[in-house]
């Protein structure tokens, strides 16, 4: 028949949830630990045993054989211990008697919070054991509680926590959310097992494309490498390891509904996968999807890459905040310099500017060389000309004041040989009369279009009435004015109209004007 012992020992392991052996462990160490006060035991160490199968309770004491005594109560060198027991080593344990099972209250309630300490301590050591192999993987749980910036997640047996830096900027987290978490670490402290999970690691990600895509799970498609900026964007590389197999295709899905699976687990976060390729260039061109690469070039001592895309491909290469860029940067390990076609032209026409400065140079050099050895009155008729002179209209000028100036021939001999020697020089000179002839038509035409609209303002000038003169306010004798008004239709002022209404016409004409209206207004 089982005791009553043996039935709560079963009734609390089913409670705990704990293996029964664990309980009956924990009881034994409870009353072991009650049974060392008991001053029967007379200070020796005490060991409990209880039979599984009928709850019968054994109570012994024993001593441990050591080399040096500490304790003499509980401990006895290897000699005392051979008239105990013989051939007894350091390390044994000699039985010295037995206690009989008989508990009281004291012993009853220090045993009832050993048996508790011990069961709370062997729940811990399950939870551990139970999730430090699941440390990597994805876990499907609710949040519990969200305080301050710390997210506390029900796991089941057990809750783990969500840092902030775990956290995503763009995700909301309300309690009783169900979400995939991925287990970042499992550790052991005083108040039980620790576990941290995360909803921004890139290996949620991987996990994620393995559960949904089984070419991954098999090895048939390998993802090479992840870049992610959790809850905005993410580029995956991945590449084929059988022949005939597309990648990218097996990812996305019939109607991109695998993909989109992904997509929803991590609440709307955007996943670009490209292909991946041994080629540098060929793998940083894909990098940068959706974008168009012109052309890559490499750098493998700074491994950095200088990217030439078309201009209308620039800002969708470089992505809203430089995120494109700076996933590309990260997926491939490369430092990526994106520019424009434009911008590379204009930085590769800028050398060309120098070879101009030399050779405009070379017509001054000449000057100063003629200048150098014409007498100083004639290097100063040359200095009075204008800059825009070429450097072979310089010398025959200055040629044609010292052959005015001199008094010898020999000296008119030597400048005509000074201008004959730059006659190569003046081989250039076609295109340069060329412009400045179309330069004088384009200016005689301008010249001439402004005599034109000239004329054309004297002669509206000459048509229009001249307010400012005074004869136009002259007022002139009756029968004047009314000669001009009948010859000219000129201006009439108040003194016309006066007049005007004492003639026969302004009596005749009207209903209400002339002499018979102001008789009737004097009647």
């Amino acid at each position: 028949m089982k005791s009553d012992l043996l039935l709560a020992v079963t009734q609390l392991a089913a409670e705990r949830n704990l293996p029964q052996p664990i309980v009956v462990k924990a009881v034994e160490a409870a009353l072991a630990s009650a049974y060392k006060h008991d001053p029967a035991a007379q200070g020796q160490d005490v060991i409990v045993e209880m039979d599984p199968a009928d709850g019968e309770v054994t109570v012994r004491t024993v001593r441990h054989v050591v080399a040096e005594v500490e304790d003499p109560l509980m401990e006895l060198t290897a000699e005392q211990a051979q008239d105990l027991q013989e051939g007894a080593v350091v390390g044994d344990m000699i039985e010295t008697g037995q206690l009989e099972y008989n508990p009281g209250r004291i012993a009853a309630q220090t045993a009832k919070q050993v048996v508790m300490q011990r069961l709370r301590e062997a729940e811990r050591d399950i939870v551990f054991e139970e999730f430090i192999d699941k440390e990597g993987e994805v876990l499907t749980a609710t949040i519990q509680r969200v305080e301050s910036r710390w997210v506390t997640v029900d796991l089941g047996r057990a809750e783990a926590v969500m840092p902030p830096t775990e956290q995503s900027p763009f995700e909301r987290y309300r309690p009783g959310q169900q979400l995939k978490f991925y287990v970042v670490q499992v550790g052991r402290t005083i108040r039980g097992p620790e576990i941290v999970v995360s909803r921004t690691h890139p290996d949620l990600l991987r996990r994620l494309f393995e559960v949904e895509v089984p070419e991954i799970f098999s090895g048939v498609i390998e993802i090479k490498a992840i870049a992610r900026e959790p809850g905005a964007r993410s580029k995956v590389a991945v590449s084929s390891n059988q022949e005939g197999v597309d990648a990218v295709g097996a990812c996305v899905g019939l109607r991109g509904i695998r993909i989109q699976n992904v997509v929803n687990e991590l609440l709307g976060e955007k996943i670009d996968v490209i292909e991946w390729d041994e080629d540098p260039v060929k793998f940083i061109s894909n990098s940068l999807s959706p974008a168009v690469v012109d052309r890559v070039d490499l750098n493998t001592e700074e491994e950095s890459a200088t990217v030439l895309v078309p201009d209308r491909q620039l800002s969708l290469a470089i992505g809203r905040e430089g995120q494109n860029a700076r996933l590309a940067a990260k997926l491939t390990n490369w430092r990526i310099d994106i520019q424009g076609t434009s911008e590379v032209a204009a930085a590769a026409a800028v050398p060309t500017t120098p070879a101009a400065a030399t050779a405009s140079e070379e017509p001054a050099e000449t000057v100063n060389a003629v200048a150098a050895e014409v007498p100083p009155a004639e290097v100063k008729t040359a200095e009075a000309k204008a800059p825009a002179e070429t450097a072979a209209e310089v010398e025959v000028e200055v040629a044609a004041d010292s052959s005015a100036e001199s008094k010898t021939e020999d000296t008119e001999a030597e400048s005509a040989t000074e201008v004959a020697s730059p006659e190569p020089e003046m081989e250039e000179e076609p295109s340069t009369s060329g412009i400045d002839a179309e330069l004088l038509a384009l200016e005689e035409e301008l010249a001439e279009l402004e005599r034109e609209e000239q004329a054309r303002k004297e002669v509206e000038a000459a048509q229009m009435l001249d307010v400012s003169s005074d004869d136009l306010w002259q007022v002139g004798s009756e029968a004047e004015k009314q000669t001009a008004g009948d010859n000219s239709g000129g201006i009439r002022f108040a003194e016309d109209i006066a007049g005007f209404r004492e003639t026969d016409a302004g009596r005749r004409g009207g209903r209400r004007g002339g002499s018979s209206a102001r008789n009737r207004r004097r009647r």
